[in-house]
């Protein structure tokens, strides 16, 4: 089973917030409560966004955390990547690969493949398409699936890996 972590969970949560109220900067206790979850948690969670360049954070009295560009320019990959590293499905397509099949393994490629599918994929889903209440049960699908199959093609071009 392919899953996320809590973490990553709770920053989409989080993120999710700040984008519907994006008037203020919000410190973490603010945070915690208003989406009921344990404080260093949060902070914690925050602490990842804002090191990925995700959150601005300020200093002071009036500081806290906020969006550091619109919602619809984040993406939920970005998110991921932030809090659990990038994505990988599995450890060849890792840039941190210790694979000893890597060699002379036959699928390699086509791993790369639905890696950069399934990146794609949360890379068009945008903080901003979270916001919508309810989508699934009126009918309305937030996601705006990712390449046209030109888009697609031209991307896979090269000896069958995936460019561009």
């Amino acid at each position: 089973m392919l899953r996320m972590g809590k973490l990553t969970d709770y920053g989409i949560v989080l993120m999710s917030y700040l984008a519907r109220n994006n008037k203020d900067h919000y410190n973490a206790h603010t945070l915690a409560d208003a989406v009921h979850m344990p404080q260093p948690t949060v902070r914690k969670v925050l602490k990842a966004l804002s090191q990925n360049g995700l959150l601005d954070s300020e200093r002071g009295a009036h500081g806290g955390y906020s969006l550091s560009r619109q919602a619809k320019d984040i993406s939920i990959a970005d998110i991921i990547t932030a809090i659990e590293g990038p994505i990988a499905l599995t450890e060849c397509v890792s840039s941190e690969s210790q694979c000893d099949q890597e060699v002379h393994c036959a699928v390699q490629t086509n791993w790369e493949r639905i890696n950069s599918a399934v990146y794609h994929a949360l890379d068009e889903v945008k903080l901003s398409d979270m916001l919508i209440p309810d989508a699934h049960n009126k009918g309305v699908s937030p996601i705006h699936f990712y390449p046209t199959s030109s888009k697609l093609d031209s991307e896979i071009q090269q000896d069958g890996e995936i460019h561009g």
